[in-house]
């Protein structure tokens, strides 16, 4: 594959990748324009059919953190973020026929007026502006090997008139756990000996219903929009190990509820023709009810945990475009979390203490911006800016706390354009990531072995400082690649450190405890462990193949390779990140074929591998290929029947450790332990009707 890439690489000169006419003369010097012509080969059903077709763009959900400035995607529609946090983009981008896109803009490395919400290339879809009514229905269902199914309906309609728009979704689905399924058990001691070997069977699955409704008009000389989300799931997870090296019988039963809500409210206005404002408001409510029940006899382990959050933000930003070489823009956004957690865990009928079990934290955390994006020439986008964070956190119950954390986040990006067909970005920016409010409440993974993760409050963000360098080159039309580099300088890291329960400890000759005594209570939880490196490498690429005799064939891929260096807290060796992929990689064959009407291609997910230090364990999850190919036809406009073999190569899970006897600087290993959880091909069917 890589040298079929290379010689598509140098073979396209630089006037040839400049002379399609979908993409010459777009406007906006950085913009690349898509109209609805370059994607009609591929008869897409929806806007996300067409970003998936992008050449050079590979699509990015966005990130789950808290505030709204943090957790962007890189797709916008009509100029704009989607005015929620809970509703994913890719299912925002499925409730946009393709028949209402007037086109996609790419916008590579900035554009004077674009708020590029930290990203080098974002993709901007353009809705048309008249009066429709559309809709969807589609129904769904996915059969399972071990007879199971999980059925699927979902209702979408948007009206648009008079400068207004109604939208409405509803969906309600079953799902299945593709971590779980039969397989063997074997453990071993520090020898290699056998000393352990059972039969597991297990399964997991659940069902869900989300609703999304959002109403936008004009008001008082602008636009006002307000949007909710209410989302309801129920999991269910079994398992039961038969040992065979005894008559011992382990069994694991888990039970969560979700409920989650979402109300969001945005006001935009031009103050003239190059000025305009925006207020957004978002607010959001979380609940989750977590049960698990482990046996293996004569012992039993029960552990629930409670939690509600909540979050409320507000924003507001002012843009100005003095030319079309210059722009800027200003603001702050403000934001209050909180979270309540009660935790219990009782083993063999006996309440076991858990730091951090039963506890309240809030966060108040404010920020500033400005940035400016400016073309001093044709050829070059220079984009800075700077923001300002601050927060305060505290916490009560099992853990009193309060502190004050300020940050400074400045951001300078560069874009060179010499032709068309060439372009190099250049990155460097400080990053704060936010605190996981999930790291602050107890975790259970007894059904591994590992015991209890406790919670810890006391947590600082991680910070880096990151600088990237990227080339991307266009050829075909439709093909492209880019390169990227990236080096991150890391402080604070947020990992797995141990919590040592001094009560527990034997006393020192002076009557202090011994807290590097292996006699100690320890649970695992995430702490700051100080500095660390990492380093990637990552490639993308979208190639035609109807030059090597495959007319409508494309070949997309991706890859990346990442290094990276902390200090175990535990032994003070250099390791990875924890929990860090170090490759990842997919490839996508897809093959229009407009006579017959259907395209039909096959996907694939190379296998990954993570890696988890806790203080007396070592955590490896391993997950193979995954390959689903598919075929998809469009007998009439609107109409479409998809079917997809999921798991073609039956790819299976396996969760590996190393256990010691104590923290593994003090204790020897007691030993080894594989779970292979082995999965089948899954057969999916869909049919959409689209009105409209």
């Amino acid at each position: 594959m890589s040298q079929v890439l290379l010689l598509a690489l140098l073979a396209a000169s630089p006037e040839v990748a400049a002379s399609s006419p979908t993409v010459a003369g777009a406007g906006r010097e950085g913009v690349i324009s898509y109209p609805p012509a370059f994607f009609s080969e591929a008869q897409p059903t929806t806007a996300f059919d067409m970003i998936t077709r992008i050449p050079g763009f590979v699509f990015d959900q966005g990130d789950s953190v808290r505030g709204f400035a943090g957790a962007a995607g890189n797709v916008l529609v009509d100029g704009q973020r989607p005015t929620t946090k809970s509703d994913d983009l890719q299912s925002i981008l499925r409730r946009i026929p393709a028949s209402q896109v007037e086109r996609v803009d790419v916008i590579r490395g900035g554009a004077p007026g674009i708020d590029m919400q930290g990203k080098t290339i974002l993709a901007n879809v353009v809705v048309k502006s008249g009066d429709s009514v559309t809709g969807l229905v589609g129904v769904a269902n996915t059969f399972v090997w071990d007879g199971r199914q999980a059925p699927a309906l979902r209702l979408e309609g948007v009206r648009r008139g008079a400068g207004r728009t109604l939208e409405g979704s509803f969906v309600i689905a079953g799902f299945t756990d593709d971590g779980s399924g039969d397989g063997p058990l074997i453990g071993r001691d520090p020898a290699g000996v056998i000393t352990d070997r059972a039969e597991m069977h297990s399964e997991g699955d659940g069902e869900q219903a989300v609703g999304t409704a959002a109403y936008e008009t004009p008001l008082a000389g602008g636009k006002f929009r307000v949007n909710g989300r209410l989302f309801f799931q129920r999991f269910y997870y079994g398992e039961r190990d038969d040992y065979t090296t005894s008559p011992a019988i382990a069994t694991d039963r888990e039970f969560e509820e979700r409920l989650e809500s979402e109300l969001g409210l945005r006001y935009g206005k031009d103050l003239g023709p190059r000025t305009k404002v925006e207020a957004l408001f978002i607010q959001q409510l979380k609940s989750s009810d977590f049960d698990l029940v482990f046996r293996i006899a004569p012992d039993e382990d029960l552990f629930s945990n409670s939690r509600t959050l909540g979050e409320t933000i507000g924003r507001g930003v002012l843009s100005f475009t003095k030319s079309d070489k210059l722009s800027f823009e200003t603001g702050g956004e403000a934001a209050f979390n909180w979270l309540e957690s009660e935790t219990s865990y009782v083993s063999n009928g006996a309440p076991v203490a858990l730091p951090a079990a039963n506890v309240t934290v809030e966060e108040r955390r404010g920020e500033v911006f400005g940035q400016a994006t400016w073309k001093p020439y044709t050829t070059l986008t220079l984009e800075g800016g700077l923001r300002i964070e601050g927060s305060r956190i505290s916490s009560e119950g099992d853990v009193t706390l309060e502190k004050t954390l300020v940050f400074a986040k400045p951001r300078l990006v560069a874009t060179w354009s010499p032709n068309p067909a060439n372009q190099i970005r250049l990155r460097l920016e400080r990053e704060v990531g936010q605190l996981d409010f999930n790291d602050f409440v107890a975790s259970s993974q007894i059904n591994s072995g590992g015991g209890i993760a406790t919670g810890n409050p006391d947590l600082d963000p991680q910070q880096s400082l990151i600088a990237e360098i990227a080339y991307e080159r266009r050829f075909w039309k439709k093909g492209s690649v880019t390169l990227t580099l990236r080096h991150f300088e890391f402080t604070d890291v947020i990992d797995r450190t141990p919590e040592v329960v001094a009560a527990t400890c034997p006393l020192l000759p002076g009557g202090q405890p011994d807290l590097n005594s292996p006699s100690c209570v320890r649970f695992d939880h995430p702490g700051n462990i100080g500095e660390g490196t990492r380093n990637a490498a990552l490639i993308d690429f979208t190639l035609p193949l109807d030059r090597f005799g495959i007319p409508g064939g494309l070949l997309r891929g991706d890859a990346s390779i990442r290094v990276s260096e902390v200090e175990d807290p535990t032994t003070g060796e250099t390791r990875r990140i924890s929990g860090e992929h170090p490759q990842d990689w997919g490839l996508t064959f897809t093959q229009d074929i407009p006579a017959w009407k259907i395209n039909w291609g096959v996907e694939a997910y190379g296998g990954w591998r993570e890696t988890y230090y806790r203080f007396n364990r070592i955590e490896t999850v391993k997950l193979r290929t995954f390959v689903a190919p598919y075929i998809e036809w469009k007998p009439s406009p609107g109409v479409s029947w998809l079917l997809q073999i999921q798991n073609a190569t039956s790819r299976d899970l396996q969760r590996q450790q190393a256990v010691y006897a104590g923290p593994r600087n003090l204790t020897p290993l007691s030993g080894r332990e594989v779970r292979q959880y082995d999965n089948q091909p899954l057969i999916y069917i869909r049919l959409r009707k689209q009105f409209g």
